[in-house]
């Protein structure tokens, strides 16, 4: 479970990075509500397809799944933290209506693309769909509200921040598995 919490922490930490982002421009009531819908939407469905391919296979790969799933923490985690040093500021996005729904929509899609690997890397532990879709949701949500909000008044180099830990956390719970102590 607490591995579940901190991957959740992890994940969450990219919306937070985006959200802060977006909350710079001065989000309202009805874009935030989005965001907390489309990220937490992606959030949760990414990993749970990633968990029910993880499980189906954890059984046929027996003990090597303990080994895939580390390295596919660490090597997730390296992949944001790369992301996040290359891409060194969050855009805002004034764009209105529709169009702003579309990239929420794709944001969200593209923040979520690596769930997949940390889904299947949870799937090899076995941990339940259920824990882990409402852990992962609830607090991807939260995150993400979080983020909008601290975004207005903070800046962006908050959200580089943000997702820099995120990549971090991603890392060290890659490596606390792959050392038996997760």
């Amino acid at each position: 479970m607490l591995a579940l919490i901190l991957v959740a922490l992890s994940l969450g930490l990219a919306n937070f990075a985006v959200a802060i982002g977006i909350g710079i421009s001065g989000a309202s009531a009805r874009t935030r509500l989005q965001v907390g819908v489309i990220f937490g939407l992606f959030e949760t469905g990414m990993p749970i397809a990633g968990l029910v391919l993880g499980r189906s296979l954890a059984s046929t790969l027996g003990g090597a799944a303990h080994w895939i799933s580390a390295g596919l923490l660490i090597a997730t985690g390296a992949w944001t933290l790369a992301q996040a040093i290359r891409d060194s500021t969050p855009a805002a996005d004034p764009a209105p209506g529709d169009q702003r729904t579309w990239r929420l929509l794709i944001t969200g899609l593209a923040i979520s693309i690596d769930n997949l690997a940390v889904g299947f890397a949870l799937g090899a532990f076995h941990v339940g769909l259920a824990v882990a879709a409402i852990t992962i949701g609830a607090i991807s949500v939260g995150l993400s509200l979080i983020g909008l909000e601290l975004g207005a008044r903070i800046g962006a180099r908050a959200g580089q921040r943000g997702e820099l830990l995120g990549a971090i956390v991603l890392i060290a719970v890659g490596a606390a598995i792959a050392a038996g102590l997760i």
